[in-house]
């Protein structure tokens, strides 16, 4: 190879490389000057409920952290189908953010015809809240453990009734995730609300149900309700004495109530990292996290490509359990 050859190469190598680096500069300067104009949190619900709670106190935080207004957003509709079906078609520059539930990962199974596809047209930012659920009888009824409960199910096919907020709902599923890995025929009785199901649950009209820990803790405590297992990997610290599911005998069972920070589908690598790193530090201020454990939740700390991860795997999960199930609603 002539020396005359050799320079053109390394001067078209040059080039290249030149050009590489160009390109890649204005991605981590874009995503270290986030934001440059108020940032929209999205709730896909109406204002009061958990989610909404959860996220004016990250927009708190955030506000702090980025020296930008984080202004909270509800726009209620369809278990957030609506929203979520305009936040995909946005652009991904972290100036539009939906801070929104369990329902996210549980609408694909659900919704046969929803015009977006929940793994590939939002990017997953963070894990924002959890809250455990609880499996909890009236107290006149015999079981007082998961294996007891399991054994008179077993014993009654199709006589033991559970309760939830409505169908397809995260407490709905927990309960069809039980007897999936029980092996056991339990009745879904669905009520229009998380409170009318409660009160019948409290009145022994039916015997079963799985709630929010901060939703039944004070009855429990009162000894209204009997706690037999919490929904989580690890015991509440709200109940330290009753055990997770997993530990009484269904290993592998978990199916808490979580709540999960999103943007738009193809957002840049370098501003997703920055997005979910902002967010984590954010949760783990004193304060937030106080105010968290008020609302019964445990702040996450997911890095970005974990609460991906996770998210794909959730929606695999209730897919499942709803297909087997055999769930609909359209």
């Amino acid at each position: 190879m002539s020396i005359g050859v050799l320079k053109t190469l390394v001067r078209a190598a040059c080039t290249v490389a030149i050009a590489a680096v160009s390109a890649v500069a204005p991605l981590a300067a874009s995503a270290q000057s986030f934001p440059t104009q108020p940032v929209k949190l999205v709730v896909p619900f109406p204002p009061g409920g958990t989610t909404d709670i959860f996220a004016r106190l990250l927009a708190t935080e955030l506000s702090q952290t980025w020296g930008q207004p984080v202004v909270v957003d509800n726009r209620a509709g369809a278990s957030g189908t609506i929203f979520s079906e305009q936040l995909a078609r946005m652009p991904p520059d972290g100036h539009t953010l939906m801070l929104t539930a369990t329902h996210h990962v549980i609408n694909p199974g659900l919704y046969k015809n929803l015009r977006y596809n929940t793994r590939t047209d939002f990017t997953p930012i963070a894990l924002v809240a959890s809250v455990p659920n609880v499996l909890v009888v009236n107290p006149k009824f015999p079981a007082k453990s998961v294996a007891e409960l399991v054994a008179y199910a077993k014993a009654h096919p199709g006589q033991v009734s559970f309760g939830s907020a409505g169908t397809g709902g995260a407490n709905h599923l927990s309960g069809e995730l039980f007897k999936a890995m029980a092996g056991i025929d339990m009745v879904h009785i669905p009520y229009k609300g998380a409170a009318p199901a409660l009160n019948d649950l409290l009145g022994g009209q039916i015997p079963v149900m799985f709630d929010s820990v901060p939703g039944v803790l004070q009855h429990i405590e009162a000894g209204r309700l009997r706690a037999l297992g919490v929904t989580s990997r690890e015991r509440s610290p709200a109940l330290p004495g009753v055990p997770t599911i997993d530990e009484a005998g269904l290993k592998g069972f978990e199916a808490t109530a979580w709540f999960g920070l999103y943007a738009p589908g193809g957002m840049k690598p370098e501003l997703s990292k920055k997005l979910s790193a902002d967010v984590v530090q954010a949760l783990r201020s004193d304060q937030l996290r106080r105010q968290f454990a008020q609302q019964g939740a445990e702040p996450g700390a997911l890095t970005q490509p974990q609460f991906a991860a996770f998210v794909d795997a959730e929606i695999t999960k209730w897919s499942k359990v709803i297909n087997d199930a055999h769930i609909k609603i359209d």
